[in-house]
């Protein structure tokens, strides 16, 4: 049994406190780029008071939505967040969001090891039997780093998004619980 399963190779899983990572995340959010990789909706400043109400209604969603700030395990600085938002406990199927916010930690596997953490959490503590996401196609590192973590394309909503004056699609992408204990024990024997 590991010791932590919320620790990967490069980052660590940890609570999401509302009055610390208001202020790095309202950075975040004006960072037009990081928004536009990271939401749909028209950029925007928000308030750092809002996005601390925010925070504090997704951790009171706690039997729905599991909320996370994604730490480097050396020097223990918050680089990012991500949660898991249960659709239908019925069926067993999350919805996952993950964000890298500072653009020199980019292209650096920090999102690749946090996804690999948050999918042992869905698939081992959680006992999800689905994981879905979905990315914007301009988005290729996102969906590089969602392929390295075993999601598979399911499909796209054409012109879905304007962006700069174009139109993007959706992409839609999942993983099974079957698929990734599968890939987990590939790495394993390798």
């Amino acid at each position: 049994m590991e010791t932590s399963i919320f620790c990967g190779e490069l980052v660590r899983l940890a609570a999401l406190d509302s009055d610390s990572a208001a202020p790095v995340l309202a950075a975040w959010m004006g960072d037009t780029e990081f928004w536009r990789l990271f939401d749909a909706m028209p950029a925007e400043r928000p308030s750092i008071p809002r996005i601390q109400q925010s925070i504090q209604e997704q951790q009171r969603e706690k039997s729905r939505v599991f909320p996370f700030a994604i730490r480097t395990l050396l020097g223990d600085r918050l680089i990012g967040r991500c949660e898991l938002e249960i659709t239908v406990w019925a069926n067993r199927e999350a919805f996952v969001g993950i964000g890298i916010g500072e653009r020199a930690d980019w292209g650096k596997g920090y999102g690749t090891d946090a996804m690999h953490i948050l999918l042992r959490y869905a698939f081992t503590e959680l006992n999800l039997q689905r994981v879905a996401l979905n990315v914007f196609s301009y988005n290729e590192r996102a969906i590089r780093c969602y392929e390295k973590a075993g999601f598979q394309h399911e499909g796209r909503l054409r012109h879905w998004l304007q962006r700069a004056g174009r139109r993007w699609d959706l992409v839609y992408m999942g993983i099974l619980s079957a698929d990734w204990q599968a890939q987990q024990k590939t790495r394993q024997a390798g």
